[in-house]
């Protein structure tokens, strides 16, 4: 339970109060990240002094300097202020960016001891797995141990392994005096894909929806968690990757119906990215069974069993490698559009989906004759 551990650790900290000037969140898991943020809430922030207390910066739209000028200022009407600041991407992007670091690492030597800052490092997907990080991300960390990681406390949100998340789900209804059998533990991480964030979504309304029974068996899971199936992002890119873009619209509908919070958005639309890499690596390595499936994509990239069959089918509707990556990159965009605070997330997502279900343009007949075609 590494994850699960270091997570206790830094919860501890939080509740003790026994906290680093900044910290640095890496890693895109948003079930650990909405955790710390709610243990921070809880123990730092009173409720009442909110909107004194809390801020949240994203480096693509603020000048660093301007938020650190912020958290050196105490605040008048709040006794303790936590500052959460995304775009750390930025920090690494082109050109020298040593001044910026070096202002990070000023500030951490002697920072306002009433502010707590958090820089969120959501570019960079950890496995549960770390020896199958993706090298790109592997580098990014590293970068960030080297600078950032010098002067900041570092808190990994990695991915979870499939045992350790029954394991959780196992102890989670016991602290709720709630015995959910083992079969039906399994059964709810893997119709779910192992993502934590859905999973104690879908444990919480099991708990509901058992009630005075105190017992959650697998025929629960199979009721409950069979809607999540049906309106789950596999059936979202089964739309997609059909062109359907009425019966896409609809599933995402159904999908933002159910969905808690403004995490909720994030989190569609990393399953959705993750969908689409899957898809990638299958139509890559030419995937044609599950049996190929299972040797080409790695634990804790693996399709829960149940849609297996359906992602080999939905990847073989893409004609080409080009066509997946821009689908992609048009995630990525949307990805960053939701970080940028949007007046509505689900503009946002109903636009990827329209772009995602046009056809793609033909090339006109001049820009053939040019090509000598």
């Amino acid at each position: 339970m590494k994850a699960f551990a270091q997570a206790e650790r830094f919860v501890s900290e939080v509740e003790g109060k026994k906290l680093r000037p900044a910290y640095v969140f890496v890693g895109d898991e948003v079930f650990f990240r909405k955790r710390f943020r709610d243990a921070i809430l809880e123990h730092l922030v009173p409720g009442d002094l909110r909107d004194f207390s809390l801020f949240d910066f994203d480096l693509a739209d603020t000048e660093l300097g301007e938020i650190l000028d912020r958290v050196r200022t105490p605040s008048l009407m709040a006794p303790f202020q936590v500052f959460f600041v995304r775009g750390v991407k930025t920090l690494y992007g082109r050109g020298s960016n040593q001044e910026k670091l070096d202002a990070i690492e000023e500030y951490c030597k002697n920072p306002n001891p009433d502010a707590l800052l958090v820089f969120i490092a959501d570019h960079i997907s950890i496995p549960a797995d770390v020896r199958r990080i993706d090298m790109t991300d592997k580098e990014r960390y590293e970068r960030i141990r080297e600078t950032l990681g010098q002067f900041c406390g570092i808190v990994e949100l990695a991915r979870v392994e499939e045992s350790e998340a029954v394991r959780w789900v196992t102890e989670y209804c016991t602290s709720r005096e709630v015995k959910i059998e083992t079969d039906g533990a399994r059964e709810l991480v893997d119709a779910l894909g192992g993502d934590m964030m859905m999973i104690s979504n879908e444990l919480e309304k099991l708990i509901l929806y058992v009630g005075e029974k105190k017992r959650i068996t697998l025929g629960d899971v199979e009721t409950m968690v069979l809607a999540a199936k049906q309106r789950s992002l596999y059936e979202l890119t089964d739309a997609i990757s059909s062109k359907d873009r009425v019966r896409a619209l609809e599933t995402l509908d159904a999908i933002l119906s159910t969905g808690d919070g403004d995490e909720a958005a994030i989190g569609h639309l990393y399953m959705l990215a993750k969908t689409f890499r899957q898809m990638l690596v299958i139509l890559e390595r030419n995937v044609r069974d599950q049996r190929a499936l299972w040797a080409a994509l790695w634990q804790g990239f693996r399709v829960p069993p149940f849609a297996a069959e359906d992602i080999i089918r939905q990847a073989r509707r893409y004609k080409s490698k080009r066509d997946l990556t821009s689908a992609l990159r048009q995630v990525a965009k949307a990805d960053l559009a939701l970080r940028s605070n949007p007046p509505s997330k689900r503009l946002v997502l109903e636009k990827l989906v329209l772009d995602l279900t046009a056809e793609p343009r033909p090339e006109s007949p001049w820009a053939q004759d040019e090509l000598g075609i």
